[in-house]
């Protein structure tokens, strides 16, 4: 599948009503590979402010790993998606591979997409249904700032990833388009970034809008074209970055 943006509009814990306490966005590559970040509002009406260093409190959920789906069809002969996100590593757990996270996948006429499932309500503790409402952002062509003024730019879709189990290290950098986010695990410590591009910033350039923790993750080497080829390494810090995906789209 072509790499995607989503950005989820609303959540709802059944029977409540639908609300969006959060900043939401999910990376996903063209191998299925994500990064999920979900960061709270100040507030209901509020982005996520203009300090881009946040404070953990302020964190909902941030994980990455491997997604997958299968078309069904309901008894209607409508057709819908059971999608499974194996997660690799996680804020809320050292031990992500065991998380269970599914559900279905309903096409709304608008464009959007409907998720069904039942999972842990973090704020009551019990296993309750849920409704998630996603819609995709589409994904720019981003063009370098050394690059000639009105020169076209490209879709790209980069992967850098960190595993050394002796280290207790996990850590996934995705790339689509105008965004750039990555989650990393080290033993207890733990950090994320999230980046984006407009073509208004200065001639077009790169700005964090969110980070938390200390450690420090390579997304830089995801931003500059040229910087990575796949196969390729990438040493930032105390750590060595496998790029197992580069694709232009």
């Amino acid at each position: 599948m072509a790499p995607n943006i989503s950005v989820r509009d609303s959540v709802r814990w059944l029977p409540d009503a639908a609300e969006e306490p959060t900043s939401t966005i999910v990376l996903t590559s063209g191998e299925n590979r994500f990064v999920d970040i979900r960061i709270l509002k100040k507030s209901d009406h509020a982005d996520l402010g203009h300090d881009p260093v946040l404070p953990f409190k302020r964190l909902d959920w941030a994980f990455a790993g491997v997604s997958s789906s299968r078309e069904l069809h309901d008894k209607d002969g409508n057709a819908y998606a059971h999608s499974a996100w194996q997660h690799w590593v996680s804020d809320r757990t050292k031990d992500a591979d065991s998380v269970k996270d599914e559900g279905d996948m309903y096409p709304m006429s608008d464009g959007r997409t409907l998720e069904k499932g039942s999972m842990t309500n973090p704020a009551t503790g019990v296993k309750t249904e849920y409704e998630e409402m996603w819609r995709d952002v589409k994904v720019a062509k981003v063009t370098q700032p050394s690059e000639d003024v009105g020169k076209e730019g490209v879709r790209k879709c980069v992967v850098l990833v960190l595993h050394e189990d002796e280290r207790e290290a996990r850590g996934m950098v995705v790339r689509v388009g105008q965004f750039v986010q990555g989650v990393l695990r080290v033993g207890d410590h733990f950090s994320l970034e999230r980046w984006e591009w407009h073509s208004a910033w200065q001639n077009g350039g790169w700005k964090r809008s969110v980070r938390m923790g200390d450690l420090w993750l390579p997304c830089s080497a995801a931003m500059e074209d040229g910087k990575v080829r796949l196969g390729g390494e990438v040493k930032y810090g105390e750590f060595v970055w496998k790029v197992v995906e580069l694709q232009d789209f």
